[in-house]
């Protein structure tokens, strides 16, 4: 759907990464890792999650195809289930537009604590989703929430507020509008970092 090239946000990130001193990203929802792979050829070490085992299995190949292999792994994981990981474990994580799924507000909460848990300290969060100014947001189907379903596809639908509810505790360094897709699909992204 989005293609080989890295995502906007993810050459941001990486860049974001390199000034924090990030050495190990924790790359969450990757797909078929087209991200994951632009932060290996950065010299980052990868971890890539996502629920599709066939995704990951792609991701894998391509990364022996390009020559990163020795700096990625990847795991199934579902958003919601807690991060397989230690406290404390990775240096920045990444989540281009997964938070914004179908996830309720509750366990997009619970799933920023566990990225909290598994980022050392000061380490860097940098998330994208699709917020309130969409041109998709209150069409389709409404399921409660701010979750809206368009063309068979929900999505979670931020307000500042929530953005605001899940950088407590945290230092909320960045909130970017910007453009994407076709449509265009409208989002913010989000840097914050770990207190």
């Amino acid at each position: 759907m989005y293609g080989n090239e890295p995502s906007e946000p993810a050459r941001h990130a990486a860049e974001a990464f390199r000034t924090s001193g990030a050495r190990t990203v924790l790359d969450l929802g990757a797909g078929h890792g087209r991200d994951t792979l632009y932060f290996a050829h950065q010299g980052l070490t990868v971890h890539a999650t996502d629920f599709s085992t066939v995704a990951l299995e792609q991701l894998t190949a391509a990364a022996r195809q390009s020559g990163v292999a020795d700096r990625v792994t990847t795991t199934v994981h579902d958003v919601r289930d807690p991060l397989p990981f230690p406290d404390g474990s990775v240096d920045a994580v990444f989540a281009h537009m997964l938070l914004c799924m179908a996830l309720s507000t509750e366990q997009i909460r619970t799933a920023v604590d566990e990225i909290a848990r598994v980022l050392r300290p000061n380490g860097l969060f940098v998330y994208t989703v699709r917020h309130t100014g969409d041109a998709h947001y209150r069409t389709g189907i409404s399921h409660g929430d701010g979750i809206y379903e368009h063309g068979g596809f929900a999505v979670h639908f931020f307000d500042r507020e929530l953005v605001e509810t899940l950088a407590e505790g945290w230092r909320l360094d960045e909130v970017h509008a910007f453009e994407e897709g076709d449509l265009p699909r409208r989002l913010w992204r989000v840097s914050q970092t770990r207190r």
